[in-house]
């Protein structure tokens, strides 16, 4: 086996022994193709490296990290861990390009994540201490994951909030503390309107630009008829149009600076920030 499909062995035993808090022979070869005897091999060959980091535990069928696990593989930054389960950037292999702009790391526990992960994945409801600009001590809150999103500058968490009634987005940096798993709710995610409506945003150039500017954003933006159509869910409007440098309540005095205006403003309203 080549050393880097070696290294990317060890890589992904480690991504999944820190962040979900278990690893599986059965699991690591249905991840990437192996049989189930050479994906025994390789975690053989990873805990005969690293003495004492995984153990074998009878209940769950699993080996679980110990404080002896020191990763070497992966960075321990929770985006590493959310990209490849949401099949983003696999962020191991060496990047071609040179130079990568990245928002600054948001850490969160890996004991934590994980607690998070179970109840996500079980439709849980889970008991956390979150803290916000509007709350900034730590408030408890007993609240149902549906969904990760990339924001493309953080991760949140989709989730029932029971204090709210609502289905709220959750920053996942501003989780503190440790968590209680509680009993399966009885929400669902199905009944996350804004979720599961979608929105139009159509956005056009500045008219205060030349017309020469104004085909510069349109080639840009590879427009149609000098507008651009984005789909979006309606809970994810506003970080849609902070992608685009659109602040819908701001009308800057540049148009150089403005570049993009919103055509159908009514329309998207209802789904703004307030």
């Amino acid at each position: 086996m080549h050393n880097s499909k070696h290294k990317f062995f060890y890589w992904l035993i480690e991504l999944l022994a820190y962040w979900e808090g278990r690893i599986q022979p059965s699991q690591l070869a249905s991840i990437t193709g192996v049989s189930r005897q050479q994906a025994s091999k390789k975690l053989s060959e990873y805990r005969q490296n690293n003495l004492q980091a995984l153990k074998f535990c009878n209940k769950q069928k699993a080996y679980l990290p110990t404080e002896k696990l020191l990763p070497s593989y992966i960075t321990c930054e929770v985006g590493e861990y959310l990209r490849w389960i949401t099949g983003q950037n696999i962020q191991y292999e060496r990047a071609l390009a040179n130079t990568c702009l990245a928002p600054p790391m948001r850490p969160i526990a890996p004991e934590l994540m994980r607690a998070l992960l179970q109840a996500l994945r079980e439709q849980k409801r889970i008991e956390v201490n979150y803290v916000s600009i509007s709350n900034p001590d730590h408030e408890g809150r007993i609240i149902v994951p549906y969904h990760l999103v990339n924001t493309g500058q953080r991760w949140h968490l989709r989730a029932w909030c029971e204090k709210n009634q609502d289905f709220r987005d959750f920053v996942l940096g501003r989780f503190q503390g440790k968590a209680e798993l509680l009993n399966k709710s009885t929400i669902s995610f199905l009944d996350d309107a804004a979720w599961h409506t979608h929105v139009s945003i159509i956005v056009a150039p500045d008219p205060r630009l030349s017309a020469e500017q104004r085909r510069v954003v349109e080639f840009e933006y590879a427009m149609q008829n000098g507008q651009l159509e984005i789909i979006t869910r309606a809970c994810l409007v506003s970080y849609k149009l902070q992608l685009l440098n659109i602040n819908p309540r701001i009308y800057e005095a540049e148009a150089t600076a403005q570049q993009l205006i919103i055509i159908n403003k009514n329309d998207i309203k209802p789904w703004l920030f307030e």
